[in-house]
Formats: C-alpha cells, structure tokens, sequence
C-alpha cells in the first residue's frame, strides 16, 4: 500500500497571497469602523456645506446657472475627487503605521509573495473607495441630483474614477513607505486634499484672478475633474478626456514604481 501523500508549501502564490492581505486589509475596515465613517464623513461634510450655504448664489452665478440644484450637479464631480483622496490619505497612514510596528518586517520574514503586501493595500483602497463614492453618490440623490449622461458615459466615469484611485493609491503608498513614522505620514498627502479646491472644481476657473486661473488650468485634477462632469452631465470632455488619462497614467506609472523602489530598499534595509 503505497503511503499517503503530504502536501507541501509550492513557496509564495502572488494572487493567493494578495488575497490574504486584502482580506487583512478589509477585516481592519470592519474592526477600525470609526476610520472608515470618517473617510465617508468627510466629503459627505463639504458636499453637504458647499450645496446648502453656498449652492444658492454659486448656482446662479454659474454660466447657464440657476438653483441649488444647478450648483450640485457642478461640484459633484469634485466631490468624487476629494472622496477618492480621502481614502488615499488614509492609505498613507496605515502603510506608515505598518512600517512603525514592525509589522511590514514580518511580512518579509514570511513565505509570501512581497509583492501581494502593497498588491493587498492597493486593492483594499479601491473597495474602500467604491464604499465611500457609493454612500456620496446616494446622499447626492437625495439631495436632488439627477445625471443627465449616458450609460457609456456613466462607463467612462466608472473607468476614469478607477484610473484617478489608483494613481492616487499608488502614490500614497510611496508616501507612506518614505514616511519617518505615522504621524509625518498623516500631513504629507494633506495637498492632494487641498488641490480639488484649486481648480475647476467649485468655480469656473474664468473667475479666479489670472495667476492663480494659470494654476488651476493646468494642474492635474482640473481635467479629471472636467471631464467627469462632461460626462456625468452627457456632455462631450473633448481633450480633457485625454489629460484626465494621461495625468492618471503618469501619476501611476511613476508611483508604482516609485512604491515599489522604496518597498525593495526596506527589504534591503
């Protein structure tokens, strides 16, 4: 009778092991819930703040402009954009915290793909997103908003929302690795907060005094911005769409290999 066979470690599995830190990642959303209502509270605050004291006489003075109404339609699309790096302030905070407890060193003494630890934080920040764009979303319905896009523009902005959370995840991620501790890591994405306020998003960008018009023209949320609301609007983006693209695919790129860069050297370290 032939023995039995025992079966034996294969050595680190990339999508077995990043499955083990999404699902680390999502248990610490369920355990750590007070975090995770604040990164909803947050942009659900400035929606609310920006449609009930402001929407009145910003919606009149927009071009074409009427209500309150009018006024949330056109900053709704910021909204998504500060939703988005809300939750990538938050991803900077965990992975800096990791590192300061030694938790990341355990996960490089243990059998698992090194790769599957940032792979998990990454994945675990989209899901976080989609959570907090979905409770906006609804909130904004409620409050009166009504999509005049289509169902492939709806597609568009679903793919570009993608886009925008994972350059910005990414780049979290290396900000929380070069991060000294937690607590420089939860001040330096603060201007990826700020930003949407400096564009396009609450104002038309022909109102602002003309050096700080250049600024928001030209920096990279501007676009995304505008092109979010083309499209959520059934508008055309024109060549918006194409910076939008292009800014999240240079962000990204850059970030992640940048991330990965940093994740190598505290291996070598």
């Amino acid at each position: 009778m032939s023995a039995p066979s025992i079966a034996t470690n294969a050595g680190p599995q990339p999508l077995r092991d990043s499955w083990t830190m999404l699902r680390r990642n999502l248990l610490q959303m369920v355990r750590y819930k007070s975090l995770t209502l604040m990164l909803i509270a947050q942009p659900l605050l400035f929606l609310l703040l920006f449609v009930y004291v402001f929407g009145g006489t910003m919606g009149a003075g927009l071009p074409g402009g009427d209500d309150r109404a009018d006024y949330l339609a056109f900053i709704l699309p910021a909204i998504v954009m500060i939703t988005i790096a809300s939750v990538s302030l938050s991803t900077t905070y965990s992975i800096a915290l990791d590192m300061e407890k030694g938790i990341i060193d355990r996960f490089r003494a243990m059998a698992i793909a090194k790769s599957a630890v940032l792979t998990g934080r990454v994945l675990g920040a989209i899901i976080q997103t989609v959570v907090a764009l979905v409770v906006v979303l609804g909130v904004a319905l409620l409050l009166g908003y009504r999509s005049g896009g289509t169902a492939l523009g709806w597609l568009g902005v679903a793919l570009l929302v993608l886009s925008m959370t994972l350059a910005l995840t990414w780049l979290t991620v290396g900000l929380g690795l070069a991060a000294p501790n937690a607590e420089t890591a939860s001040n330096t994405p603060m201007p990826l907060m700020f930003l949407p306020f400096l564009s396009s998003g609450f104002v038309p960008t022909d109102s602002m005094p003309a050096g700080l018009r250049w600024f928001a023209e030209y920096q990279p949320f501007t676009p995304m911005i505008d092109t979010l609301r083309a499209w959520m609007s059934g508008g055309s983006a024109g060549s918006d769409a194409a910076w939008a693209v292009g800014w999240c695919v240079l962000i990204g790129v850059l970030s992640n290999l940048w991330a990965r860069r940093l994740f190598t050297r505290v291996q070598a370290s």
